[in-house]
């Protein structure tokens, strides 16, 4: 996967959230496409590619471990960096969601001063090393 070809794609219910990660991501030289929930990014992914996805885990119609999942079965879907993003924010809650094969986890209220380069860094990772998981 290759992360300056392929959109960011950002699944967050929260507008205003949502436009903040794509700003900061924008601002760092990435390209993003956004979803306000599970079931349109699902949609858009059987048949387009991202180049790293950053998922709420809590969404209207389904939670982020729905969309690990699906991402996951694929054809690609074990080449992309996935990010869960979460206002679950307890030490047991990363392990738990690295566990379940995210490759990445940042909690809210996300630092905007580390944020991309957290968003960087587990996508560069994936690409080195694309059975570990980081952070």
């Amino acid at each position: 996967m290759n992360s300056e070809e392929y959109p960011i794609c950002v699944i967050e219910d929260n507008k205003g959230i949502r436009k903040m990660f794509c700003i900061l991501l924008n601002k760092a030289g990435f390209k993003t496409i956004e979803f306000d929930n599970g079931k349109s990014a699902i949609d858009w992914l059987d048949s387009n590619q991202a180049g790293g996805i950053i998922a709420d885990i809590l969404l209207p119609d389904m939670n982020g471990t729905e969309i690990l999942k699906s991402v996951r079965q694929l054809l690609w879907g074990n080449k992309v960096a996935i990010i869960a993003v979460t206002g679950f924010a307890l030490a047991s809650d990363k392990d738990k969601y690295l566990n379940m094969g995210f490759d990445g986890y940042i909690s809210k209220p996300v630092d905007t001063q580390t944020f991309t380069v957290s968003v960087k860094e587990i996508i560069e990772n994936k690409k080195i090393n694309p059975d570990n998981h980081y952070n």
